[in-house]
């Protein structure tokens, strides 16, 4: 049975597309109802499920809460940041995995999960470690007194 491209189908996979924040159906929904207002969050997960069927997006398993979908078809794996829980991708430089080739079925695709501190975090790691020390270096050296 052929799946009609309906409108809706459409602006959530316009709302998904070019995206790397890897978004929920809520998410999707709560930007999309504005313009959308008889939108129900439903028809966003119904829509993602169908996304997802033809290849134009894929769903990833969220560490911490709801499921996300990702525009990025292509092989890669993901990383949840234990800062912001935001999730970010990750290279896939992994050409096989040890062992599954003396597996008796058929492997059709492969991901793994990280946990780890987000670039955008760690920026901001390093920006307040920066600060940090330039502040205790003012109040140890004010005025040009050393100690």
């Amino acid at each position: 049975m052929e799946q009609r491209n309906t409108p809706q189908r459409q602006a959530i996979l316009k709302q998904l597309q070019g995206r790397t924040d890897h978004p929920t159906a809520e998410t999707l929904y709560a930007e999309l109802k504005p313009a959308w207002p008889h939108l129900s969050l439903g028809t966003v997960y119904r829509n993602l499920a169908q996304l997802c069927r033809n290849g134009q997006a894929r769903k990833v398993l969220g560490d911490i809460g709801a499921d996300r979908y990702d525009p990025n078809t292509m092989e890669h794996h993901h990383m949840t940041c234990l800062h912001c829980g935001g999730m970010c991708d990750v290279p896939s430089p992994i050409a096989g995995v040890r062992g599954a080739e003396n597996f008796r079925g058929e492997i059709q695709s492969m991901e793994i999960r990280f946990t780890g501190i987000c670039p955008a975090c760690k920026m901001k790691e390093r920006a307040a470690k920066t600060t940090d020390t330039h502040r205790v270096q003012n109040i140890l050296f004010s005025e040009g007194e050393e100690l």
